[in-house]
């Protein structure tokens, strides 16, 4: 017998016909013998609306009351999954965030899981009964209802496998694994049997859409075994898995792109100690994340700095920079937030040499020039015009032998 955890997101569970495919998928899982417990996310479009309401009546509005509003997406898909279960015959009962309960920090709407007690879970799991639990929710330290953040259903799934010792966490979602790319720019992507843990969270790290980051590190964390699936199809999908279960290790598994940076130049910045961490940490104090950065060799006592920021965060990154022109002391700010990341992620970097050189020449070879550059050990991540995007995926997927054969 397998214990498996079931997630499935807001296109799964999109209408009632959908939900009611969900159940005949749990259930064969459970006529197979296997212990199953589900997690689901509001219908598709629901969060959104119960964001835009909470916007509309208030722009700076109570965290702690958006959550209470948000979380009831879920609320329903649980209780009508548990109905579409028990019409097909299956014992199944449905389960809030707090009733379990999931434990998690005080930051609204943004919370982190600190704690999931399973006893009562696997009990009933063990006696045949299939827990519907809602995820992207938990509970504070104040007992009130708690969100994940955008994506967060994935987490509660890995948290919840974790917590019950599932053998493995199946995502169910609207592609049917993870591909070497995204099959729509390149119809030629092949789809991964296997994936390594910190391949995956690179990819979901520079852009890649199948997997919620922070999922990934907990999945890696407490060594869940993911695996990737279509709602739609009955086809294999891929597994995220730790790296000694992959037998043979690709020099690339993935390219990755993000049209969600922007860049930002500070010109004639003073070349002297203290002027960095004057930028970024006000930088930081305003909760903006900074990605690639970039410093030129000094001139005249004077240098560049070329970083990333969410292009979500560039007017209050404009701002907070601005404000600090007098202390940091740069001549001008340079914003362009038409720029793409596009990146070359693959465990097999590690032992062999002249990734970056083939990522280089590719480029080139096009007429696509390269801003920015940064490394991590199994990545490669270049700063392009966003209207290379496209372009530069190809030539990419293509330059390291990822094109599978033509249709």
């Amino acid at each position: 017998m397998t214990r498996i955890v079931m997630k499935f997101g807001g296109t799964s569970v999109g209408d009632l016909d959908r939900i009611r495919n969900v159940a005949a998928r749990v259930k064969r899982e459970v006529e197979a013998g296997n212990e199953v417990a589900v997690v689901v996310s509001a219908m598709a479009g629901a969060t959104n609306q119960l964001v835009k309401w909470c916007q509309e009546l208030s722009p700076l509005h109570d965290a702690r009351e958006y959550d209470t509003v948000v979380a009831t997406g879920e609320q329903v898909t649980i209780g009508l999954l548990a109905i579409a279960l028990q019409a097909a015959g299956i014992d199944a009962r449905s389960w809030q965030g707090w009733q379990i309960p999931i434990r998690t920090d005080d930051a609204h709407g943004k919370a982190r899981v600190e704690a999931i007690e399973g006893a009562e879970l696997i009990r009933r799991m063990q006696s045949g009964q299939v827990p519907v639990v809602a995820g992207f929710q938990g509970i504070g330290p104040d007992n009130r209802v708690t969100t994940l953040g955008r994506g967060g259903s994935d987490l509660s799934a890995v948290a919840l496998a974790a917590a019950v010792r599932a053998e493995r966490c199946d995502i169910y979602t609207d592609v049917d694994g993870v591909y070497t790319t995204d099959p729509r720019i390149v119809p030629r992507a092949r789809k991964l049997e296997r994936i390594s843990y910190e391949e995956m969270l690179e990819l979901a790290s520079v852009g890649a859409k199948v997997l919620q980051t922070r999922s990934v590190e907990l999945a890696m964390k407490q060594r869940v075994r993911v695996q990737v699936l279509s709602s739609f199809e009955d086809r294999p999908g891929s597994l995220v898995v730790d790296e000694d279960e992959i037998v043979e290790q690709p020099l690339v598994s993935g390219i990755a792109y993000s049209r969600d940076d922007a860049k930002v130049t500070l010109r004639h910045v003073p070349d002297r100690p203290g002027v960095a961490a004057n930028v970024f940490g006000a930088l930081s104090k305003a909760h903006v994340n900074v990605d690639m950065i970039v410093q030129n060799v000094g001139a005249d006592g004077l240098t560049d700095m070329t970083f990333t920021v969410g292009k979500a965060d560039l007017a209050r990154a404009r701002e907070v920079l601005e404000t600090a022109r007098p202390e940091v002391g740069f001549e001008a700010l340079l914003a362009d937030p038409e720029v793409a990341k596009i990146s070359v992620v693959g465990i097999g970097m590690r032992t062999h040499a002249g990734v970056a050189s083939t990522m280089f020449r590719a480029l080139s070879e096009k007429g696509i020039n390269i801003q920015v550059i940064s490394t991590s050990e199994i990545k490669v991540s270049v700063l392009v015009a966003a209207d290379y995007t496209e372009l530069a995926v190809r030539a990419l997927h293509t330059a390291y032998g990822l094109d599978g054969p033509a249709e």
